[in-house]
């Protein structure tokens, strides 16, 4: 019975999705790719940056649009009807003969004139609100790259788990068939038999597991890429991360940040829009020009009456008032926000600078040579089991160790990687360069 179970085991380790037949026949393309590979991809075909692109020349249009004048407006007055007749526009003579017009005919042309500077206001706020779509546009892309580096790095991960789980699973196997013969024998107890076959299902768990995240994860890296289809994407990276602490100042760093992290730029110019918003609410206070000739025939003092028309209106009831106060208000929130903006940036800065210095200091303090060994005593623990060496609790605390030690490896990769990109990411430039 227990043989039979241990069959049962193999049958379904050797029917791992990995590793069947039909899967294999229906093994993905694998395109494989560093990270600046992958960026140049994703900068040429990502959807959302091209609609932040037409966001940005939507907004530069309406710079040109700002910058247009008024169109002049034609107004016209001509008789309609007289003496059962339409549209009389003849002339008589007088008893000198001199030519007399018959009909009215006016015609007056409007210009608007903005006074106080308010196009070039409205082009200078126009303007300001480009810049804030190109820099929306920027923090689009920076918070995408941040997530396309991240799901790299995580798939580099779960593929190192991947193949420590595959290594696992293939000692057990070996100790599995190794052990058959002994317990046939009567030299091995059937709960070591059942504990090593519980293991083998939870490292199989783990597996399943570890197989559904990297399916996560490799959909949201297509889908940032644009790639669709049957295709499985294999980030070529170093094994191990180059662990040196930058050697550049934090006031450096924080005046980069000032000028180049994405949040704190919209912040600088969402005051600015404000600021200019209310200087035209000041200027639309200001009444507006309206001039223009006119030409009234045979309906004057004169039969034909050139004439220049002048309007403004009177700032008595409507002076902006409102518009005036709304616009300091809005100016003083973004100068709150501005300021909040500013402490969020200095901790962000300093906090991700600490989070790289630490993650540095653990990965040097982290001995190649202790993996090395431990590594190499994994190696013979299934061998020195067998031959009964040590005892299963030993085995399984050897085993237990070595994986939970080999994936605090590779997590400790994920953290250095994630904190240097963390810290490039709120600097706004690479300040980490591999």
């Amino acid at each position: 019975m227990l043989a039979k179970s241990i069959s049962i085991v193999c049958c379904i380790c050797l029917l791992h999705p990995n590793i069947t037949d039909a899967q294999t026949s229906m093994q993905p393309d694998t395109l494989r790719m560093d990270v600046k590979q992958a960026e140049k991809l994703f900068l040429d075909k990502n959807l959302s940056l091209l609609a932040g692109y037409y966001n940005i020349q939507s907004s530069k249009a309406l710079v040109e649009q700002a910058r247009k004048w008024d169109n002049p407006m034609l107004n016209t007055d001509q008789n309609l009807y007289r003496d059962g007749k339409f549209f009389q526009h003849t002339t008589t003579h007088d008893s000198a003969g001199n030519s007399i017009p018959v009909g009215e005919f006016y015609v007056q042309i409007q210009q608007l004139i903005k006074t106080a500077g308010k196009r070039r206001k409205q082009v200078d706020l126009a303007k300001t609100n480009v810049s804030i779509s190109e820099w929306q546009f920027k923090s689009t892309m920076r918070s995408l790259r941040a997530e396309l580096l991240k799901d790299l790095y995580t798939v580099a991960q779960l593929q190192g788990n991947a193949k420590l789980y595959a290594q696992s699973q293939e000692q057990l196997n070996k100790l599995l068939h190794a052990m058959e013969a002994q317990f046939n024998a009567g030299n091995v107890a059937k709960k070591e038999y059942l504990r090593i076959q519980a293991l083998l299902v939870s490292l199989q768990q783990d597996m399943t597991d570890n197989e559904k995240e990297l399916d996560d994860t490799q959909a949201e890296l297509k889908s940032l890429l644009q790639i669709s289809g049957n295709t499985f994407i294999q980030p070529l990276l170093p094994d191990h991360e180059n662990a040196t602490i930058p050697d550049v100042s934090i006031t450096k760093l924080l005046d980069s940040a000032k000028r180049n992290n994405t949040d704190y730029q919209l912040e600088v110019y969402q005051l600015q829009y404000q600021t200019e918003n209310v200087r035209l609410q000041k200027a639309l206070a200001v009444p507006d020009l309206t001039l223009g000739p006119e030409f009234d025939q045979n309906a004057n003092y004169a039969p034909n009456y050139f004439g220049l028309a002048i309007s403004l209106p009177l700032p008595l009831l409507d002076r902006n008032q409102g518009n005036i106060k709304s616009a300091k208000f809005l100016t003083k929130a973004e100068e709150a926000n501005m300021q909040e903006a500013e402490i969020k940036l200095k901790n962000d800065v300093l906090n991700a600078y600490q989070k790289l210095r630490t993650t540095i200091m653990l990965s040097n303090g982290q001995s190649k040579d202790f993996y090395k060994e431990y590594y190499q005593l994994y190696s013979n623990i299934v061998e020195s089991y067998n031959k009964r060496q040590i005892s299963l609790l030993e085995f399984l605390d050897y085993f237990n160790d070595y994986e939970d030690i080999r994936q605090k490896e590779l997590q400790q990769t994920l953290n250095l990687r994630m904190a240097k990109e963390e810290l490039n990411d709120i600097v706004g430039i690479d300040v980490i360069i591999d």
